[in-house]
């Protein structure tokens, strides 16, 4: 019979620290999945060194692998995402008692560069709208009251095509939103959004919802009855930005979602309720917008001030 204090291989502790992560914390598929490749790196590295043992590992380890990850040229984001499964496994090993402290102790995470987020112009924005607008029937009055909805009010894609008719209070021109983590806000929604959800109601989603085989309570349905997809509202709106003049590859819901966060603080807009509206917890995450406006405002006046860049040469 084996010693049950036998040392436990590298790759049989992953496997028991993923099902942990899955069983006890519930983590979404996704997320163990990236866990499982990033520790896969971690494993491959460690048997490079001789560690084939938990107890075996060593601060240095950590941060060798820290520096193998550099040195392959990978994004200081996936290097980030990294190193935290590669903690999050070392102190695993702690509560366990196969290591006695935390291998990545005192070592600072990779430094991330602020990437901002692509928005739209408001020109651009307007041609979007304006190319919903012009379609006829059931189709183009889903559209446009999707696309007028997500720009007008910031919904994340996935809040959008899950939205139920009881989350609206079309009255109080209101939206009641169930975001990340269970968390639900109430979004105001303008005159042009209402607008164009009152005629998809009142006309576009009965005709869809007949063809159902089974009833669905969702505000945005496909032909078939059903709940709009993710997938499908991406598609028609690459779509629509082909109709509007405006590159493909620049639009995406989450762009929108920019665009909406971006064109309310040049408007004048608190950021504390920018942040409320889109369902964020961390004021940080909404302030990226401030340097999306400012960096907007520098393009504007550097095309088109007497000494600005755009003047030079002419």
């Amino acid at each position: 019979m084996a010693d049950a204090r036998a040392p436990l291989a590298i790759a049989a502790a992953v496997d028991r620290f993923l099902t942990h992560l899955a069983v006890e914390r519930g983590l979404a598929r996704n997320t163990l999945d990236a866990y499982g490749r990033d520790l896969a790196r971690l494993g491959d590295h460690l048997e490079r060194l001789g560690v084939r043992e938990p107890e075996a590992i060593r601060p240095a380890h950590w941060r060798s692998f820290a520096d193998a990850l550099e040195r392959e040229g990978l994004a200081a984001a996936s290097r980030a995402r990294a190193m935290v499964a590669a903690r999050r496994f070392g102190l695993h090993l702690v509560a366990r008692g196969l290591l006695a402290r935390d291998p990545a102790e005192g070592l600072l995470p990779p430094r991330r560069g602020r990437r901002l987020p692509r928005v739209l112009r408001p020109d651009e924005t307007e041609a979007l709208l304006a190319a919903a607008a012009e379609g006829e029937g059931a189709f183009a009055s889903r559209d446009r009251a999707m696309l007028e909805v997500l720009y007008g009010s910031g919904l994340r894609v996935s809040e959008l095509v899950s939205l139920p008719l009881g989350a609206l209070d079309r009255r109080a021109g209101l939206v009641r939103v169930l975001g990340k983590g269970g968390r639900e806000r109430i979004v105001p929604l303008g005159e042009p959004g209402l607008a164009a959800l009152e005629s998809w109601l009142a006309e576009g989603r009965p005709l869809f919802a007949r063809r159902a085989r089974k009833a669905s309570d969702a505000v945005f349905l496909t032909p078939r009855g059903s709940a709009m997809t993710r997938q499908n509202f991406f598609a028609r709106l690459r779509q629509l930005a082909l109709r509007a003049g405006i590159p493909r590859e620049r639009v995406s819901p989450h762009v929108l979602r920019h665009s909406f966060a971006t064109d309310l603080l040049e408007g004048g807009a608190d950021l504390r309720a920018v942040q409320a509206m889109l369902g964020h917890s961390d004021l940080a995450t909404t302030e990226i917008y401030t340097h999306v406006s400012r960096d907007r405002l520098r393009a504007t006046v550097e095309a088109h001030h007497p000494r600005g860049a755009g003047t030079r040469g002419a």
